[in-house]
């Protein structure tokens, strides 16, 4: 079948998840998108990572959110993820998680502020908080109305995504995202490390501030874009 390849990387994407202890029980979902096919792989609702198979992941059509291939019912929060891929045009992979600091963060109502430069080499600027949903927002399509307010706050800016790969749900937790299913785990598993360290400052001193916009640019631009000098050619 020719998507076979993508429910195995979807499927290996949220394993990681359990690998680099981001999620338990059924606590989160990965999915990826063929841009070119319309088709998105997600990983189906409640069911068990000790039990995930490439062959449980379910494609869901990216235009109508109908089921395409599975027998099982796909993630609750697949019209987050497919609210997500319709509004980021560069985006690829879609991750949700409630990894304990980074959700702290959403709970607290609070962005996460680039506070030293391990935060600027992986996004370029502060990690942003949703507004809260409004109650008819969440009485009608509360799953889809969840990845609007993700969307909205990059309106007019959507091909910019990419430099800040993730989002603080109100409330709720952390929705990551990258040009694949691996580099939305990747944003995961940095975001919750720089939420640990954030903590962990704050706690030292809850004065510090951000750092300054010079040494962020810095630090993000020589790992990102066309100037990057960071790694190997």
């Amino acid at each position: 079948m020719v998507f076979n390849a993508l429910k195995k990387r979807v499927c290996e994407a949220n394993l990681e998840l359990v690998r680099c202890r981001l999620v338990i029980h059924t606590w989160g979902n990965v999915s990826g998108l063929d841009r070119e096919r319309g088709v998105v792989a997600i990983k189906p609702s409640g069911v068990s990572y000790d039990d995930l198979t490439p062959d449980k992941i379910v494609l869901i059509e990216l235009d109508s959110g109908t089921v395409a291939d599975g027998s099982l019912r796909p993630s609750s929060d697949a019209p987050t993820h497919l609210a997500l891929y319709r509004a980021l045009p560069t985006i690829g992979g879609v991750c949700h998680t409630h990894s304990p600091k980074a959700t702290a963060f959403a709970q607290s109502l609070r962005p996460l502020s680039c506070l030293g430069t391990t935060h600027a080499d992986y996004f370029h600027g502060p990690v942003p908080i949703t507004r809260e949903l409004t109650d008819e927002e969440i009485a009608d399509d509360y799953e889809s109305n969840t990845g609007a307010v993700i969307a909205e706050m990059w309106k007019g800016r959507e091909a910019d995504a990419l430099h800040v790969p993730a989002a603080l749900v109100a409330s709720h937790g952390p929705f990551t995202w990258g040009a694949t299913p691996e580099q939305a785990v990747e944003s995961a598993v940095v975001l919750e490390e720089l939420a640990k360290m954030a903590i962990d400052t704050l706690s030292a001193n809850p004065f510090t501030r951000p750092i300054p916009q010079t040494l962020l640019d810095k630090h993000f631009l020589r790992k990102h874009g066309p100037g990057a000098y960071y790694g190997q050619k």
